[in-house]
């Protein structure tokens, strides 16, 4: 049976040492629970903080939280840590759990915080209690103090093993403007095999790498010359995304919707209209002449003016714009990561215009689209937020209470009649409207980001969106946001970690080398590759011994290699190697079409 390590009362998280009401509702956390592992590795990242507060008594402590799989700490110091410190750091780490110190939660004023912190020379800290309201809590173990509003579990000892992983620089806040820290990243669990299994799996995830897999294929490079964030792709990583790209554009269409194109800049008079400007962060503004323009960071606003450009009937409705359109984002550098976090990218953008009898079978539509769209790429595992308003802060939402009431129960509906489970997270919508975030598990069993159904009731009321009824009256319109990929790029990232590089022949950039082993096959070699021409081919017909060809072409991890030699050319047949196969025999060249051909019907 799972040890309790905190409680859950009333759906808010508690220390075990918390004395509930005798009516509340009270739920026992284990490391089963999400929120327990999140407990656990929080408070495994404390005794790291502690560890290296105790080696080295300088150290500036940041923050230290528990991420997806694990947990880090950021610390700020002149001693610059190695990879042999971290051996030294798990060994104190561990006497300090056998020591079996207990966490002791204090709440205390915010001025006498600043106070201590400020005494204990922790600016971090410091900095981080000014923006706080004056309900402050901290952790004590030892004589280890950090600022945390936990909860966290009993005591050192109910960590059982850990393992550091490796350093890591990371700017404080991810702002490159601010000091560069030390990271530290870890993970423990309660037991070995729980912990040996982990490492396996990290090690995995290593080779799955999609920056590192990117350059042994050759798909994309970031350069530095031009910019980080900044995406180029090779022609393999371009004829991957042409593939996605044009499967997208050919089941949209199907759909009923419009694809259109949008510039990549608008005059920042629009982003103030729709409320952009002064709140989000993440804009870069140009300057042409007189105008100020903003290189866009969403597809949203053009998809309006092209729908407002006309009077609209409701005969029309619904009108849904279809966009693989290119933005641009400020991430800052220090979040930067890959294909996965980038400064510009292109997103599969659509927005449906619509009445409200229509607004049921358009999200039911879409998350159809979603789930096709995913499963058709081999992800067939996702978990569903269903991401609602705060009931008890209505007054932080646009949007009426009949909007909110339609929009949430017209979400919670759809995913319900496709049977599909979901978690309600209350709190968790962004200020114009309810959304469905659907998180794709990759063969890994990690999540990624990926489809959004989003309603909105701020932009429509802001450029006064509307549709003609029956009664010859103006109506206001309902908008729903969506994408079914996210971004191409985030897309592509976890679509090479999925297959670990190795993609299914139909999204392989190439599908057939066609290797020559002596130079009298050159002839005949070229006379396969023409017989195949509607595949995408690759021509090894250099003096290279055949098994360095081989070995080049399972790096590739191309799916089918073709061999041909002077026995081939006489049979007129092939010698047909199959990835993760090896020799599959001798085949009529009609033979191998049929063979391929029956691969790409089913997309596999």
């Amino acid at each position: 049976m799972e040890e309790k390590i905190a409680i859950m009362v009333n759906g808010r998280l508690y220390d075990l040492s918390y004395v509930p009401g005798d009516d509340a509702g009270v739920k026992s956390i284990t490391f089963a629970d999400a929120e327990g592992k999140q407990i656990y590795w929080h408070s495994t990242a404390h005794i790291l903080a502690q560890a290296v507060m105790e080696l080295f008594p300088d150290v500036k402590l940041a923050i230290g939280p528990a991420i997806e799989n694990g947990f880090y700490y950021d610390f700020d110091s002149s001693y610059h840590f190695t990879p042999e410190d971290l051996g030294k750091i798990e060994n104190k780490m561990q006497e300090i759990i056998n020591r079996d110190t207990f966490f002791v939660r204090k709440a205390i004023k915010k001025d006498k915080a600043i106070k201590l912190f400020t005494e204990l020379n922790q600016p971090y800290k410091v900095e981080l209690l000014n923006e706080l309201e004056d309900n402050i809590s901290i952790y004590e173990q030892d004589n280890f103090v950090d600022l945390c509003i936990g909860p966290h579990i009993p005591s050192t000892g109910r960590i059982g093993v850990f393992k550091l992983l490796k350093l890591a620089g990371a700017y404080w806040r991810g702002d490159e403007n601010k000091p560069m820290l030390q990271r530290i990243y870890g993970v423990s669990f309660p037991t070995q095999t729980e912990l040996d299994t982990e490492l396996k799996r990290l090690e995995e995830a290593k080779e799955r790498d999609h920056r590192k897999l990117g350059k042994e294929l050759d798909l994309f490079s970031i350069f530095e010359d031009a910019g980080p964030g900044l995406v180029s792709w090779y022609p393999n990583g371009a004829i991957i995304r042409e593939i996605i790209e044009n499967f997208w554009k050919q089941e949209h269409r199907k759909r009923g919707y419009q694809l259109v194109y949008t510039p990549h800049i608008a005059k920042a008079h629009l982003w103030k209209i729709s409320g952009h400007f002064d709140y989000y962060e993440q804009m870069t503004v140009l300057k042409f002449g007189e105008d100020d323009y903003v290189l866009k960071p969403m597809n949203c606003i053009y998809h309006i003016l092209m729908y407002t450009s006309h009077t609209r009937s409701y005969k029309e409705l619904p009108i849904k714009y279809a966009e693989l359109g290119t933005v641009y984002r400020y991430e800052r550098s220090g979040v930067l990561y890959g294909l996965t976090r980038v400064r510009g990218f292109t997103q599969d953008d659509a927005h449906i215009f619509c009445h409200q009898t229509q607004v049921l079978d358009e999200v039911l539509g879409v998350l159809d689209l979603a789930i096709q769209m995913l499963k058709t790429f081999g992800f067939s595992e996702f978990k569903i937020n269903l991401s609602v308003r705060d009931s008890n802060a209505k007054s932080k939402y646009a949007g009426s209470d009949e909007q909110w009431e339609l929009a949430e129960s017209v979400l919670a509906q759809a995913i319900e009649t496709r049977n599909l489970q979901y978690k309600r997270v209350e709190g968790e919508a962004v200020f114009y409207g309810p959304k469905i975030d659907i998180e794709l598990l990759d063969a890994l069993g990690r999540g990624w980001q990926g489809p959004t159904i989003q309603f909105d009731f701020n932009l429509p009321q802001r450029f006064n969106v509307q549709y003609i009824d029956k009664d010859n009256k103006p109506h206001p319109v309902i908008m729903i946001h969506r994408t079914v990929l996210g971004s191409m790029e985030r897309f592509v990232g976890c679509l090479t970690e999925h297959y670990k590089g190795a993609f299914p022949v139909w999204i392989a950039p190439v599908q057939i080398v066609i290797a020559s082993i002596t130079e009298k096959a050159v002839g005949y070699a070229k006379s396969v590759s023409n017989e195949l021409q509607k595949y995408r081919i690759k021509l090894s017909i250099d003096n290279e011994p055949i098994g360095a060809k081989i070995r080049e072409t399972s790096l590739n991890k191309v799916p089918y290699m073709l061999i041909v030699g002077q026995k081939e050319m006489e049979m007129r047949t092939v010698s047909v190697r199959e990835r993760g196969k090896g020799n599959i025999g001798v085949l009529k060249i009609e033979e191998f079409i049929e063979l391929l051909d029956k691969k790409l019907e089913t997309l596999s």
